[in-house]
This record gives structure tokens, C-alpha cells and sequence, in this order.
């Protein structure tokens, strides 16, 4: 960590937990069994880009995906899509609250509106509102219609916030995501499977 006075953070499957087999599971109840071509952790079709984009509506995104399906139910849908998302831990909420003591943090995230709605909904309002002031700044790709790992995003944060890509360290889950950001000059941390933000950042906060 020496040198590095700015941390960007992934949302996805670093701060919130998420179960990506769960939607696949779901859409089969559903009828639609090549859920897992349409969206992974991965690559995605252009369709969920769009979403993720800001480019679609909530509602036209559910009803392109109802014609893959045998139901007419949209909240069906809905539910079936929102079942990737999981927890925050509320061990990693304090870490960031440290962290954010003694370096600049920031939230990028390749996000929705109706995960984003649905996250709210079930973290609380004034919890989530705690939790976004924690960061300097939070980038949500519908909100800013860019995402990962298009360069352009990145562009923009380091423009936005005057940053030095040599002191600001990226921590993702998607490699596609870390290749970018190594790419353009950031230090990077892929964090897999195994790990976790806590044990990464273990006596750094202190």
C-alpha cells in the first residue's frame, strides 16, 4: 500500500455478495434455460449492457426477457433476476469506514436500476444512504451510462477526480475489468473466490 492514496472499489461480489448461479436457477422455473448465454460473470448480451447502460427501461428490459419465457408475469421476472444479489457483510462496511480515514474511496459498479432499487429496498434507506457517504464519490453505470471494461469509464473518474492512476489502487472480482484498468496505469487487486476485502486489507487499516 505504499504510495497509494486513492482505493476505487467493484460493488459486485467485493462489497455485496452475490450468487451468480441463482438467476439461471430461477429463469428455468421460468422456461428460459440459456439464461447463463444471456448473462454472466463474464459477458453479457447487448441486452443487459443496455440495462446496465441506462439505455433501456426496467420495464422493456423485463418484457425482452418475458419472450424467452413461459410466463406473463414481469414481477416474476423481476424476482428471478434480483435473486443474484445477497448481503453486505457488515464487517466490510466498517473496513471502508477506516479505510475512508486515510484514503480517498470511490465506488465503481457495472449496476442496474431495478438490482439497484431492489438493494435499497432491502438495506433500508438511511442505511444506504450511511453507506454511500462513506465513499467520496460512488459510479453507478445506468446512472452514468458507461461501464466496465470500456475504457471510457475509467477515463472519466480519473478526469472527474483529478486522479494519479500510479497512487490509486482498483480492486475488481472480473479480470476483463482488472486487464482495463492495469491497462491504463491503475494498481490493481483481482479478488477472487477466495478472498475477501478484510483479510486483503488486514493491518492496512489499523
Amino acid at each position: 500500500m505504499n504510495n497509494i492514496d486513492t482505493l476505487i472499489f467493484d460493488f459486485g461480489g467485493v462489497i455485496i455478495n452475490l450468487d451468480y448461479t441463482k438467476p439461471a436457477d430461477e429463469f428455468k422455473k421460468l422456461g428460459i434455460f440459456d439464461s447463463k448465454k444471456l448473462y454472466s460473470k463474464k459477458e453479457q448480451t447487448k441486452l443487459f449492457d443496455s440495462l446496465e447502460c441506462g439505455q433501456i427501461s426496467d420495464e422493456n428490459f423485463l418484457k425482452e426477457i418475458r419472450k424467452k419465457s413461459n410466463t406473463n408475469n414481469l414481477e416474476l421476472i423481476k424476482k428471478a433476476w434480483n435473486s443474484i444479489l445477497l448481503n453486505i457483510p457488515k464487517e466490510r462496511v466498517h473496513l471502508l469506514k477506516k479505510l475512508s480515514s486515510k484514503y480517498k474511496i470511490f465506488l465503481l459498479s457495472n449496476t442496474n436500476s431495478i438490482h439497484l432499487k431492489e438493494i435499497i429496498s432491502s438495506y433500508g434507506e438511511k442505511k444506504w444512504r450511511n453507506f454511500i457517504s462513506i465513499f467520496n464519490d460512488v459510479y453507478f453505470s445506468n446512472q452514468i451510462g458507461m461501464r466496465k471494461p470500456n475504457e471510457d469509464v475509467f477515463f472519466y473518474i480519473i478526469d472527474k477526480n483529478k486522479l494519479d492512476v500510479s497512487k490509486t489502487l482498483f480492486i475488481d472480482d472480473s479480470p476483463q475489468h482488472i486487464n482495463t484498468a492495469k491497462k491504463i496505469g491503475f494498481k490493481t487487486h483481482h479478488l477472487t473466490d477466495s478472498e475477501d476485502i478484510i483479510s486483503l486489507f488486514l493491518g492496512k487499516a489499523q
